[in-house]
């Protein structure tokens, strides 16, 4: 029995917590209304906020950007591996990343003094200085983007995402 309160978004999802299969549900698989497409919506647009500043401003890509703001915290210098597993992204990404980044000016590769092998990335004070001038823009774009949420809301959002991932995560270590 349905509550005759319950709107269209509601119900649909009661039903998809509650059915084993699509045939038990009789919902339709509708693009629009799938979670992992809305959500890459979602991340389309968050990307998109924050690439025009850094685009715009020294035409950077989205890794090299997620590369600088790993480095610009650092307090040394850090491993290329270290990049790729405290940004998601993958080491081939970092790597091209690094090459442009370096052929700009905006970091410095140093041998690893107790691995000669490997090497320690660090931005350059060019590199620094555009870390500098960028992140209070892509705070402020944050705070344009978070404008009117509560901090309860963000939290709860927060979990919600974390959740999620937990989930997956779960069910990643199922399959292996």
């Amino acid at each position: 029995m349905t509550d005759p309160e319950e709107t269209e978004t509601e119900t649909i999802l009661r039903m998809r917590k509650t059915a084993r299969s699509p045939e038990e549900t009789g919902i339709v698989f509708e693009l629009e209304k799938f979670f992992p497409y809305l959500v890459r919506v979602f991340y389309n647009d968050v990307t998109s906020a924050l690439s025009a500043v850094y685009q715009r401003d020294y035409g950077m890509m989205p890794a090299e950007w997620r590369t600088m703001a790993i480095l610009g915290t650092a307090s040394g210098g850090l491993q290329a591996t270290e990049i790729v597993s405290r940004s998601s992204m993958d080491k081939v990404v970092v790597s091209r990343a690094v090459k442009r980044m370096k052929e700009r000016g905006y970091l410095i590769r140093e041998t690893h003094s107790e691995d000669g092998r490997s090497f320690l990335l660090q931005l350059s004070s060019e590199g620094r200085a555009v870390y500098q001038d960028l992140a209070p823009k892509l705070l402020d774009v944050e705070r344009r983007m978070l404008q009117g949420l509560s901090d309860a809301e963000i939290a709860d959002f927060l979990t919600v995402a974390q959740r999620i991932r937990d989930n997956l995560a779960v069910e990643a270590g199922a399959e292996n």
